[in-house]
């Protein structure tokens, strides 16, 4: 089994949202990640979007999204974006699922042979450009979203177990310095971390970096040139 990841591909979702008007690479983006996948991926592979799947507002517009990513090999492995509005109460996300392929990641984890992986959303780190004072709140609430993925985790592992994390919003501000997540990461012993949310000008962000022994990849899709990056 083969893991692979890739974020944000703010696909349509019925809704009005042309990605080219964003640079002219995002013309035919789908096609372009879909070709990529159908040459990388086998129906005994996984592949982890780490947040912004589509533009849509509800369940019932985005199907017709995840409709297409049904159509392609190996497993998928979903955690929500800041854009992912129409993620909904988990049940009714996890029935409406096209296939058995899906798995929607949300306070909890799920196996893939000898790695066990969890993910959330996460938020803006202290320190970064975006965060005040009114992003205190959710930023804590996100940290006690993995406290319960965590709890999962314990759970489940076994020895010689891998951990995997999916997080959206990078988990450490442009200085790279720690934060609740990344502390959390080394005291749960993670092996990888991937995150998006970041586009064009990703400055002190990296496509790839270790940190204490962490691996992080970065996939926003555009960051990526439309491909998947390869993890295990």
């Amino acid at each position: 089994m083969k893991i692979f990841a890739v974020s944000d591909l703010h696909l349509p979702g019925n809704q009005e949202k042309p990605m080219d008007i964003f640079g002219g690479n995002w013309t035919g983006h789908f096609e372009k990640l879909r070709a990529d996948w159908l040459d990388k991926v086998s129906a005994e592979d996984a592949v982890l979007l780490a947040g912004d799947f589509c533009w849509a507002m509800t369940l019932d517009d985005a199907l017709s999204d995840l409709k297409r990513l049904a159509e392609l090999p190996g497993k998928k492995i979903l955690i929500r974006g800041n854009h992912d509005y129409w993620w909904s109460g988990i049940t009714a996300l996890r029935s409406s699922a096209p296939d058995e392929t899906f798995y929607f990641l949300q306070n909890d984890c799920m196996r893939l042979e000898d790695w066990i992986v969890c993910g959330s959303r996460g938020w803006a780190c202290p320190g970064s450009a975006d965060y005040d004072a009114s992003d205190e709140k959710i930023y804590k609430r996100e940290c006690e979203r993995f406290r319960l993925a965590f709890r999962c985790v314990g759970k489940e592992r076994r020895e010689g177990d891998k951990l995997l994390c999916m997080i959206h919003y990078p988990p450490f501000n442009a200085k790279k310095e720690d934060s609740a997540f990344t502390q959390m990461f080394e005291e749960q012993r993670a092996d990888v971390v991937v995150y998006g949310h970041i586009h064009q000008n990703a400055g002190s962000y990296p496509l790839q970096c270790e940190r204490n022994g962490i691996r992080y990849y970065l996939t926003s899709c555009d960051l990526l040139g439309f491909r998947l990056v390869q993890i295990v």
